[in-house]
C-alpha cells in the first residue's frame, strides 16, 4: 500500500493557521470588550463592528484557504476539477452566509 499523504505540509499551511488564530482571539477579545461596555450602559458606534466584522472575514478566508490545500492542492490529477468544483461552491456559499450576517447586522443596527 503506498501513502499518498504528503511527507511535508504545505508551506502556506503554517500562515494561514496562524492567521486564522489570530483573527479568532480578535474576534473573540472584540467580543469580550463589546459586552463589558454595553454591561455598564454605554452604546458602542456602529464603527467599532468593523472590527469583528473584518475578524471574522479573517476567520473565514483563512479556514477557506486550509480547505483548498486538504481537498484541492492534494487531489489527485485526475479528480481535481471535481474537487474544485465542489470546493467553489462551499466557498461561495460560505462567504455568501458571511455576506448575509454582515448585513442583516447592519440593517438591524441602522433600522433602530
Amino acid at each position: 500500500m503506498t501513502n499518498t499523504e504528503p511527507t511535508s505540509p504545505h508551506p502556506l499551511r503554517k500562515p494561514l493557521l496562524i492567521a486564522e488564530f489570530t483573527a479568532l482571539a480578535v474576534l473573540l477579545g472584540s467580543m469580550g470588550w463589546f459586552s463589558s461596555q454595553t454591561s455598564s450602559g454605554q452604546t458602542i458606534s456602529a464603527a467599532w463592528l468593523l472590527i469583528p466584522a473584518f475578524a471574522s472575514l479573517g476567520v473565514f478566508i483563512s479556514f477557506i484557504g486550509l480547505m483548498y490545500l486538504r481537498w484541492v492542492a492534494s487531489a489527485d490529477s485526475g479528480n481535481r476539477f471535481r474537487h474544485k468544483l465542489v470546493f467553489s461552491l462551499l466557498a461561495v456559499t460560505l462567504i455568501g452566509v458571511w455576506i448575509y450576517g454582515i448585513a442583516n447586522t447592519w440593517f438591524s443596527l441602522t433600522a433602530s
